[in-house]
């Protein structure tokens, strides 16, 4: 089913009015501080706090002439706070602020983030508690393999996008930070002192020892912390296509009235979430990539990753946030086939269980590779039609060891939902 991406909030914190807006934040904050500390006087910082705007329009006017955007950010601000502008960025580089300022937009986006993640989970939960004893096929190669439950299935992939929730929220935590030390971070237009105070009025932390920039490797951490939920998300995806194709059958994806599958085959119901997803996880993946490259810049600071971030940044979370909502959208409407699922472990002829009587036949004496070699035989002679249970009810080295009802238990799948029963306990 398409869901219209309903989160705007996502794509509007990463226009240039909301970073513009967290740079001024920054500049009026340190001015604040400044004035405090006898370094600016304290009109200038209460100008500063009265009479700062700025323009979007006004700005690129500026910039246009200077080249520099921050410079051009910076005497937007001063022509309208008017003779106390001149302190306005005092003993700051442009790194200052546009560092401490992403940090801010990267703690917003990361609390959007955070919510769509929690609603992914929910999604997942409510599928596992519904499904938990709802029997289907395990396939290991694509191939049958033993049975399972659609819970299980499920768990699996929410304890999956719990953990990249808390990698999500580890680097959002890393790129908590602040950068006020000057050109070359050494704090030789202002001191440290104040730094520690304007981290902790904007709720972050002052880095510990920057250059000019606060070290990328903090960014990369963070891109490839979404990239790894992408990652997570297409694993789901992958699962969800397999499990919808035509010869497989046991889960579909909401079809909406109206809906079209195909401009010629009117039969067609596709996993067109699913793919979709699985193509944005590749997005994902790639500015990761782009991201650690960030890392290594020449001696203090170059500019090569600032054009990067400006594109990777804003599309990751952008990205990471619809996929996130797009799968949960998926989940919440899906129609799950129990009875394809039941069909399909019976088209196994009953080979599903071929582990446990081999588990059976051990335990009754059965040396395990004899048991090994004479499962096999019986699963790989099958006929169409046949069923493997049948098959040991009529042979004699197997009568001689098991009993009809000892069988007939073994195919019952009480012990794998007994099992996932006990696992999931631990998934609350």
């Amino acid at each position: 089913m398409i869901e219209r991406y309903t989160r705007p909030e996502m794509g509007l914190l990463w226009d240039l009015d909301q970073r513009f807006a967290k740079m001024m934040q920054v500049e009026i904050t340190v001015a604040e501080v400044q004035a405090t500390m006898g370094i600016i006087p304290k009109a200038a910082a209460q100008a500063i706090r009265k009479k700062s705007r700025f323009s979007v329009k006004r700005i690129s006017e500026i910039e246009r002439e200077t080249k520099h955007d921050v410079i051009a950010f910076v005497s937007n601000l001063a022509e309208n706070v008017g003779p106390h502008g001149k302190y306005i960025h005092y003993g700051m580089t442009s790194s200052d602020v546009l560092d401490t300022a992403f940090s801010l937009q990267v703690q917003e986006a990361g609390a959007l983030l955070l919510q769509t993640i929690t609603n992914l989970e929910k999604s997942l939960k409510t599928l596992v508690n519904k499904h938990q004893d709802t029997l289907c096929a395990g396939r290991t190669h694509g191939m049958f393999a033993e049975p399972t439950t659609f819970g299980f299935k499920m768990a699996g992939f929410l304890e999956e996008t719990r953990r990249n929730k808390k990698r999500v929220k580890d680097a959002l935590n890393n790129m908590r930070v602040c950068k006020l030390s000057g050109a070359v971070g050494t704090f030789s237009s202002q001191p440290p002192k104040v730094e520690a105070a304007v981290a902790k009025k904007l709720k972050l932390v002052p880095e510990r020892i920057a250059t000019q920039v606060i070290p990328r490797d903090r960014h990369a951490e963070m891109i490839s912390a979404l990239a790894l939920l992408g990652t997570g998300l297409e694993r789901l995806s992958v699962e969800l296509r397999h499990l919808q194709r035509s010869d497989v059958g046991e889960v579909t994806e909401g079809f909406t009235k109206g809906q079209k599958g195909s401009s010629a085959m009117p039969h067609k119901k596709n996993p067109i979430s699913a793919e979709n997803i699985t193509g944005l996880s590749r997005l994902l993946r790639g500015y990761a990539v782009s991201a650690m490259e960030n890392v290594a810049l020449w001696h203090e600071r170059d500019i090569s990753h600032s054009s990067v971030e400006r594109v990777i940044f804003p599309d990751a979370f952008i990205v990471a946030d619809y996929a996130v909502h797009r799968m949960s959208v998926l989940l919440d409407g899906l129609d799950v086939n129990k009875k394809r699922m039941l069909d399909n472990i019976e088209s196994s002829q009953g080979q599903l269980f071929s582990s446990h009587v081999l588990l059976a036949l051990v335990q009754k004496g059965m040396v395990r590779e004899e048991a090994y070699a004479l499962v096999q035989r019986l699963c790989h002679s099958l006929g169409y039609g046949e069923h493997l249970k049948d098959r040991l009810m009529s042979d004699e080295t197997v009568s001689e060891l098991l009993k009809p009802r000892e069988i007939e238990e073994i195919f019952a799948g009480k012990k794998h939902k007994k099992s996932v029963r006990e696992i999931l306990k631990k998934v609350k």
